[in-house]
């Protein structure tokens, strides 16, 4: 018997900018993959992300969580 695995995803978009915070939180954005507002990238659902959304919560959305 197979059992499908679908992988968890979230989809986060960066509704504000980076432009004067602080550099971690400009990491931390670029370590999502966003650097534009609007920008919107397909995450795995992993607890280190949700980690680096909560972080900067305020510079992004959870658009839609899949699987």
């Amino acid at each position: 018997m197979m059992t499908d695995t679908v992988k968890k995803t979230i989809v986060v978009q960066q509704i504000k900018s980076a432009a004067r915070r602080p550099a971690v939180q400009t990491a931390t954005l670029k370590g999502l993959g966003l650097n534009k507002v609007r920008r919107t990238r397909e995450l795995e659902d992993t607890p280190s992300i949700r980690g680096m959304v909560n972080k900067i919560s305020h510079l992004v959305k959870i658009i839609e969580e899949r699987g």
